[in-house]
């Protein structure tokens, strides 16, 4: 692997460690807890400020995906080139992993800790609102596609330059915000490219 192509794999590893253990952090961490919670706000705005802060630490080496479903959208745009798809993929991955093990070893030093209350979510009963899949399909589906937009838009030739990260970072946040009650699996939504491209 040439050294361009380490640098990018390395970025996208951490930022997506960073995302995954600040915004799954807050929630499994400190979202609910008592008297002091951070509740769904707060959650909202780890998963934003994350993606913020690192749109601006590593943004600039590998365009700041973080998340396989940006990569591939921002592939499918002609945003991203061949050739970082699969390494970027395979790092979100690994560094997704490495993040939730990180995460595991902490939350599994509290004493009465089940590994059943790890912050996941889902549909129906395992929804915070008891949203059905039909619900929750068309929630992930037009958050992503706005998310994409958003990215898209804001990292395009002409946009201001230099700035991408704060409207993608807000809009990570707006959507945690609107939909933290469905059965939305915002819990573990990723984040956003801060170049204009891969």
């Amino acid at each position: 692997m040439d050294s361009d192509m380490s640098r990018r794999v390395i970025a996208e590893f951490f930022g997506t460690l960073w995302l995954v253990l600040g915004g799954c952090g807050a929630a499994v961490l400190v979202a609910g807890f008592p008297n002091l919670g951070i509740g769904f706000l707060g959650v909202a705005f780890a998963f934003g400020l994350t993606v913020l802060t690192m749109a601006y630490a590593v943004g600039h080496i590998s365009g700041g995906h973080f998340n396989p479903a940006v990569t591939i959208g921002l592939w499918s745009a002609g945003r991203c080139a061949n050739k970082h798809v699969i390494p970027y993929i395979i790092a979100q991955v690994i560094g997704a992993i490495v993040a939730a093990l990180i995460l595991w070893l902490i939350a599994s030093g509290k004493p009465g800790w089940v590994i059943g209350g790890f912050a996941a979510n889902g549909y129906g009963d395992l929804s915070p609102g008891k949203y059905g899949l039909g619900s929750c399909f068309v929630d992930e589906v037009v958050m992503t596609f706005f998310f994409l937009f958003i990215i898209i838009g804001t990292t395009s030739k002409g946009a201001a330059t230099g700035f991408a990260g704060i409207p993608i970072g807000l809009a990570l946040t707006l959507i945690h915000l609107t939909l933290a009650n469905s059965g939305y699996s915002g819990w573990h939504r990723s984040s956003a490219p801060w170049s204009q491209g891969c």
